[in-house]
């Protein structure tokens, strides 16, 4: 039988394997760091008699801290999300939809190469261009408009598409 005083010397020697066994329990290397500072509170201030098996032991304590504290952890996520229903919420944080500034300025510059793409285009395949994507004409109209075959239209928004995969590519 081992006094009180032993048992933290076998805590010691055993801390690592208790460790991984609270981080396996916890699932967060922080969480079962903080474990371990809790089960060495417990132990310094608790048992004082002699411990038959302290291996045995300090694994049913490092058990016990860790419900200890998924119950914690259980309790105050109830408890949040019931102040957040309570208060007209759903439990979840709103999320603000906006994009931040980075993603912002982002697609401001690609708004901006796309732009410059699109009006380096060919002439003639820029206008066919233009008018099937931002004018929504389908090709027969496009045809008609120009006085040229559908086909033309095909190859002219061909010949911009493969110019504006071009240029955003670089």
């Amino acid at each position: 039988m081992l006094p009180s005083s032993g048992l933290l010397h076998v805590y010691t020697s055993l801390r690592p394997e208790l460790l991984r066994f609270l981080t396996a329990r916890l699932g967060e290397p922080a969480l079962a760091e903080d474990a371990m500072q809790e089960l060495w509170l417990r132990l310094d201030g608790g048992a004082t008699g002699p411990i038959a098996n302290p291996r045995a032991y300090l694994y049913r304590a490092a058990q016990n801290v860790a419900l200890d504290i998924i119950r914690t952890r259980r309790r105050r996520i109830v408890r949040d999300g019931a102040w957040a229903v309570e208060r007209g919420g759903t439990g979840d944080e709103p999320v603000d939809p906006t994009p931040g500034v980075d993603q912002q300025m982002v697609e401001r510059e690609e708004t901006a190469r796309l732009a410059a793409a699109i009006a380096a285009l060919p002439e003639a395949a820029g206008r066919a261009f233009r008018m099937h994507k931002f004018d929504g004409l389908s090709h027969a109209e496009i045809a008609a408009r120009l006085g040229i075959s559908r086909s033309g239209v095909e190859k002219h928004i061909a010949v911009a598409m493969v110019h504006l995969r071009r240029a955003l590519k670089d």
